[in-house]
């Protein structure tokens, strides 16, 4: 019967577009296109194919959480030290057992303006748009409502639920905005900033005719680099956050790289990482409701602790990560999170010149 009522709530979140988040990656440095529409084409070589994929609370619901995205992107040389960047990506999500899924296909672009430097130095500001259609669809048949039992809470699908639908499926077109800074000071340190506005349409969200739900926009601000401590090793910050109507997260940590050939011009490396996703209590956050036992609550805390390791060799990087859960559902999840894997591949080609940038 829990399990009725929890299916239930999801599904009222989900199509109400009230609570609704945008997916998110633990591993956001390996989702470019998907992080910020600027970050297209912003890359040592010429090319980029990136995959990813993430699963989540299979300990928590039977029909857990699964994201997955794809994405390619290219730089095209322009004036002198300019880059064009062009890219294409597809993601899918599906949730909960009543299979509420979206998909997106996305076109992004963007601009690289060299601002000063020499051979050795660089500092480049990158403006980057991008648009896409999506689609968002529910599996009505699948849901079962806690109207739908017998009398001993035997679950009765023939039983009339809840609540009903004007339609199951729904297109919407969506717009992204951002800006990106990167600077590469020497061989050992360089460091980037960017921002991103998402959905800046604010696309319409509901699967009731007469609901005029509206996605809220989402603002990313991200940043990163390395610092080199010698020719073996050098460290990676990094951070992200998003801000979504009342829904606040917040992605820091850090990665170690270990150069297996003793230098940082060597494609052949390994990473390992810690980081913490902090996230602001939403019911009674930043709206300041009280709780319903009427004591005060913390409107911000960490979610999840998140281990990471990367392994780069050739043209390759593959990434893993997991997320411990601990958070008071760990109650349920006993503390397991999500699994998520990435994997990128870069074409590199004999360039007369190169965009010195940040090794994402």
């Amino acid at each position: 019967m829990r399990n009725l009522y929890l299916i239930a709530f999801t599904f009222l979140l989900t199509c109400g577009g009230l609570f609704a988040q945008d997916i998110h990656f633990s591993q956001f440095y390996q989702a470019p296109l998907h992080l910020n529409p600027a970050m297209t084409g912003v890359m040592e070589c010429t090319q980029r194919f990136t995959a990813n994929y993430r699963n989540q609370w299979a300990s928590v619901i039977k029909n857990e959480f699964q994201t997955y995205s794809a994405s390619y992107d290219t730089k095209i040389p322009t004036a002198q030290y300019d880059y064009f960047g062009l890219g294409i990506s597809l993601w899918g999500d599906q949730a909960g057992s009543g299979r509420f899924s979206t998909y997106q296909a996305r076109l992004s672009g963007s601009y690289s303006k060299y601002m000063g430097g020499n051979r050795t130095q660089s500092n480049y500001l990158v403006v980057g748009a991008d648009a896409a259609l999506s689609s968002r669809s529910i599996n009505f048949a699948k849901l079962l409502w806690g109207t739908q039992h017998a009398g001993d809470g035997t679950p009765d699908p023939t039983l009339p639920p809840l609540e009903s639908l004007d339609e199951d499926q729904f297109l919407y077109a969506d717009m992204s905005v951002g800006l990106l800074w990167f600077s590469r000071l020497d061989d050992n340190l360089n460091f980037y900033v960017g921002g991103a506005a998402s959905h800046i349409n604010r696309p319409r969200q509901s699967f009731f005719n007469s609901a005029d739900v509206k996605l809220y926009t989402k603002y990313t601000i991200h940043g990163g680099g390395e610092l080199g401590l010698n020719n073996n090793i050098s460290i990676l910050p990094g951070f992200v956050t998003f801000f979504q109507g009342p829904s606040f997260q917040l992605n820091a940590g850090t990665s170690t790289r270990f150069y297996l050939n003793g230098s940082s011009y060597s494609s052949e490396s390994f990473q390992i990482g810690a980081w913490a996703r902090m996230v602001n209590n939403y019911e009674w956050g930043l709206n300041q409701v009280t709780p319903p036992d009427g004591t005060e609550s913390t409107s911000f805390g960490v979610d999840a602790v998140i281990l990471s390791a990367r392994f780069d060799y050739g043209n390759y990087g593959i990434g893993f990560s997991y997320d411990i859960n601990v958070s008071d559902l760990r109650t349920a999840s006993n503390s397991k999170g999500s699994f998520e894997f990435s994997l990128v591949y870069n074409v590199c080609g004999n360039e007369s010149r190169r965009v010195y940038c940040p090794k994402f």
